[in-house]
């Protein structure tokens, strides 16, 4: 069973999303939040795979709780929930290594996805949120060019990442193993010095891989 905690001030919302996750039999909100403050003190108290969290909470912020709880528990997977598609607010989550950026007016399908595929290492971005960060990320008024040392392979792995795939998606299509897409993927975040996927999907999108 896939445990999420859910945290979002409005009870009316909080509930009509609990009920669109629990759709999927594979998958429980085992803990309620209503706002990131709460959202911490119960990951010290529980166990959770995956946090969905709204970005605008009283007392501590989405933002805000998603650094601390990517600090302090570096298994759990996050995603941020809004209504507010504006380009900063995506750009932070981003920053902080969040999993997937999803809008509250999106469907069931889309959020269940979105929670199992950054189970799996995925990077998930609903089509309007990712309409609004990829130009953004483009934005560069000089294009670096990619680090010498990566080898064809890892360029290729880090195409696939910044494709949002998980890690046996990018093993099928490349005809890897997980293990060694795994091994590689921590090769490339040791020489572009960078923290997680997500900032190598960034990368990848911001030297045109994708």
């Amino acid at each position: 069973m896939i445990k999420v905690l859910l945290a979002e001030d409005q009870v009316m919302v909080r509930q009509g999303l609990k009920a669109m996750i629990e759709t999927d039999k594979e998958i429980e909100v085992t803990g309620e939040a209503d706002n990131g403050r709460q959202a911490v003190a119960l990951c010290e108290k529980q166990l959770f795979d995956v946090a969905v969290l709204d970005i605008r909470m009283p007392e501590m912020d989405g933002i805000e709780a998603a650094k601390v709880l990517r600090s302090r528990f570096p298994h759990l997977k996050i995603l941020m929930l809004t209504t507010f598609d504006d380009n900063q607010y995506i750009m932070d989550a981003l920053k902080v290594g969040v999993s997937g950026y999803m809008l509250k007016d999106g469907d069931t399908e889309s959020l269940i996805r979105s929670i199992k595929s950054a189970l799996k290492g995925g990077l998930s971005l609903q089509d309007q949120v990712a309409a609004k960060v990829v130009p953004e990320l483009l934005k560069a008024e000089e294009q670096e060019s990619i680090d010498p040392t990566l080898t064809p392979r890892e360029r290729a792995i880090l195409k696939c990442i910044g494709e949002g795939l998980n890690n046996r998606e990018i093993a099928e299509r490349l005809g890897l193993s997980v293990g060694t897409v795994k091994n590689q993927t921590s090769q490339i975040l040791d020489k572009l010095a960078l923290r997680d996927r997500t900032q190598l999907a960034i990368y990848a999108i911001r030297h045109r891989l994708v």
